[in-house]
């Protein structure tokens, strides 16, 4: 032991503070675990920070600007001015109201909090990094541990993320001015969603995808309305272009492409936008340590429990593999707790709800309803429920992959219902009839 180290001790060691890390440690709490959470940035992980939160912050203010100045057809002429620096403060005051609440919640429930980056040192102990001058490190000897690292976006060869003209989806949400031009490398969720807050606050916006159209795996029904309503608000696209690297050209960016036939183009932009997927952060936590290999693609392999190869270790979340979403993580976090616990919980993937955020609609990819969490016997073996081997990060997800869960009989606890509220009229305050 390294001077100034110190050793502590707990039931369950949760890596990694967001939806699956959160989610198992609050409910390893709630049934009387001790368990600590160990998070090297902000509690609520990517989705809170870096993605589903700010995202539609931003679509939002960018949407209620954009309609108040195309309402011409409702007698209403209006030519909004967005100070960008402002609508940028106000998104980063909705993420720390609930990455506060995230915390709050925590230690609500009793969950420890550790700052800093844990890493395997044998199979029951991590050693904690903490950041900062003199903060030193400490050792935590665990029963249980939930790896919940998260993913980080993919960086292309030839286009590696400076942060100033190649930008990854977290530096594009924090931008304080409109670039004249963007140029959006890969035409996904996160690329379409960041195409048309940006196009609707006046930038040239350029969409390049190495496929023939947008959202590959939300399939041509959903593909063709997004690509429609994007080209409406000016968006160009280019498929068939793989993008092979940049130059600097002084107050732009030179973006050489390849396309299938082998020809050579360029586009100028002053920004560059790379949102090509994302990819899970194993690398950073030890697995060596403890004989744990991850996939090609960076995953570890788990089974309807949450379990990886390791009885004691399980991996929930974007770790975990596709489909990389909070909800997915969330109910992944929950069930590995309760399994942790001895309670009869399982995870069977089946559909998973997702949807896409654009322009002028909420276009739904699923239909599913969201994850909700019940119980099933553990007394399955667990081979039977491995999870089927993850599709690339890169190629999208299989949309029926989805955790459910099922009640036992055996549980004497009465199982919680759900009911879709019909759309019944309701009076207003007028007297006037209107739909909920």
């Amino acid at each position: 032991m390294v001077v100034g180290d110190i050793a502590t001790g707990t039931e369950v060691l949760v890596i990694g503070g967001g939806p699956g890390g959160y989610a198992a440690a609050i409910r390893g709490g709630q049934l009387g675990l001790d368990v600590t959470l160990v998070e090297m940035d902000a509690y609520g992980g990517t989705c809170l920070n870096e993605g589903c939160i700010p995202s539609k912050a931003l679509i939002h203010g960018t949407g209620l600007a954009h309609e108040a100045g195309h309402a011409e057809a409702l007698g209403i002429h209006a030519d909004p001015a967005v100070d960008m620096e402002a609508l940028v403060g106000w998104k980063d005051g909705v993420v720390d109201r609930l990455t506060g609440g995230v915390e709050k919640l925590c230690k609500a429930n009793g969950v420890n909090l550790v700052p800093g980056r844990a890493e395997f040192a044998d199979e029951s102990t991590a050693r904690v990094a903490h950041g900062g001058d003199g903060q030193g490190s400490e050792s935590i000897e665990f029963e249980t541990a939930v790896v919940a690292t998260g993913s980080r976006p993919i960086e292309l060869p030839g286009l590696e993320f400076d942060g100033r003209r190649i930008l990854d989806s977290g530096d594009a949400l924090a931008l304080e001015s409109v670039p004249d031009s963007l140029l959006v490398v890969g035409a996904g969720y996160i690329g379409m969603e960041l195409a048309t807050v940006y196009a609707k606050l006046g930038a040239d916006v350029t969409v390049l995808e190495m496929l023939e159209d947008v959202l590959p795996p939300y399939g041509e029904e959903v593909s063709r309305v997004v690509r429609e309503r994007a080209t409406d608000l000016g968006v160009e696209f280019h498929f068939g272009e793989a993008a092979q690297g940049w130059e600097d050209g002084g107050e732009e960016a030179i973006v050489t492409t390849e396309t299938g036939d082998g020809e050579t183009r360029e586009h100028v932009a002053e920004r560059v936008l790379v949102a090509v997927g994302r990819e899970p952060v194993t690398d950073t936590v030890g697995l060596d340590a403890i004989g744990l290999e991850p996939t090609d693609d960076g995953v570890l392999e788990t089974d309807h429990q949450a379990r990886t190869d390791l009885d004691t270790v399980f991996a929930v979340g974007d770790v975990a593999g596709e489909p990389m979403l909070a909800h997915k993580a969330y109910a992944e976090g929950h069930v590995a707790a309760e399994v942790i616990a001895g309670e009869p919980a399982a995870l069977d993937y089946q559909a998973v709800p997702a949807a896409v955020f654009c322009p002028s609609a909420r276009t739904r990819a699923s239909s599913a309803s969201s994850p909700t969490p019940t119980r099933s016997s553990s007394s399955a073996p667990r081979s039977s429920g491995r999870r089927p081997p993850s599709s690339s990060p890169r190629s999208g997800w299989p949309s029926r992959w989805a955790p459910s869960w099922r009640t036992s009989p055996r549980r004497s606890t009465p199982t919680r219902r759900y009911r879709r509220r019909s759309a019944r009229p309701r009076r207003t305050p007028a007297g006037r009839r209107s739909i909920r």
